[in-house]
């Protein structure tokens, strides 16, 4: 069981640091700087391995209630990949993947209290509620149509790093489990929340005052 464990939370990592991979470029179509249709084409290649792995682990798990909870968080990430990628490749309306991120955002609320009452894990905890965060705001921008392209942008842009990538990298280091880094990590977890807060102000503010400047019609 000891060996499988290790290895679910190997494979955890390595599809952490693909995700690190796919948000990144999301971030910077968001921003304008990269073509939908084909981040569209890695989102659909990602999405897919992270869907053949929980299935292996799944198949080859004892499928107790905490593994199978380490696995459904796997294919969140994996169908949230391709639905993204289709969406993207297709042209389509983003009302349906707006309503399902929500879902998995309602779902990520569950998993960052879950990681404080029954885990006692900080770190853990921060960057559920960030990811809760995130699907939020694909709920905003899908669904209800608001234009947060560029603040979104941002988000995902600093998640790739703090959540994903650079946490996977630790790992395959060796450091990210020691008392120094997760102290470290614990601050810039909280200070990206504080990045996230002041940049809503800015660009509430921002959008106001064009508001403002537009000449009213007669």
């Amino acid at each position: 069981m000891w060996k499988w464990l290790f290895t679910t939370i190997d494979m955890s990592f390595v599809g952490l640091f693909l995700s690190g991979a796919v948000l990144f470029l999301n971030s910077l179509m968001l921003l304008g700087k990269a073509d939908g249709k084909s981040v569209g084409i890695f989102n659909l290649f990602v999405g897919s391995i992270q869907i053949i792995i929980p299935f292996y682990l799944l198949i080859s798990s004892d499928q107790n209630n905490w593994e199978l909870y380490n696995i459904a968080a796997i294919f969140l990430f994996g169908l949230t990949y391709l639905y993204v990628g289709v969406t993207f490749l297709k042209g389509l309306d983003g009302s349906g993947l707006g309503w399902f991120c929500l879902w998995v955002a309602i779902v990520a609320v569950v998993y960052t209290v879950t990681s404080i009452i029954h885990f006692h894990d900080v770190v853990n905890a921060l960057t559920w509620g960030m990811w809760a965060f995130l699907w939020s705001l694909f709920f905003v921008i899908n669904t209800l149509k608001k234009n947060i392209d560029e603040y979104l942008g941002k988000v995902a842009f600093v998640q790739s790093w703090v959540t994903l990538t650079i946490p996977a990298l630790l790992y395959f280091l060796g450091v990210w489990n020691t008392p120094i880094v997760v102290q470290i990590w614990t601050y810039v977890l909280i200070l990206s929340f504080v990045y996230f807060a002041v940049s809503f102000v800015k660009t509430r503010v921002s959008f106001k005052v064009v508001q403002g400047s537009n000449p009213r019609s007669s």
